[in-house]
């Protein structure tokens, strides 16, 4: 008998997204290796105390060197890349 998926969509789910991406992975070793604690005191001169909070500047400095690494011309190639794959994702967690 052929089977078909009935595909539902859960409510809640049991993920981790450090137990989908593999221990060798480029991106898993770069963020155990890159310390980048640095940034926030070097860009504070750039921030105001008013207004509405801006990205996380580590998460920036991710997002451009991934951008450096898959050779993406664009901010929008850039986001799109790293929405579809867990490897990216997984560096944007912030840990410090």
């Amino acid at each position: 008998m052929q089977g078909r998926k009935d595909y539902q969509e859960k409510l809640y789910t049991n993920f981790q997204l450090s137990d989908r991406v593999p221990s060798d992975n480029f991106y898993r070793r770069l963020k155990e290796t890159l310390d980048l604690r640095f940034v926030y005191k070097d860009t504070a001169r750039y921030y105001g105390s008013e207004g509405q909070e801006s990205i996380d500047p580590v998460v920036f400095f991710k997002l451009i060197l991934v951008g450096y690494l898959e050779n993406l011309g664009s901010d929008r190639r850039i986001i799109n890349t790293a929405a579809m794959r867990l490897d990216i994702l997984y560096i944007y967690r912030i840990q410090y």
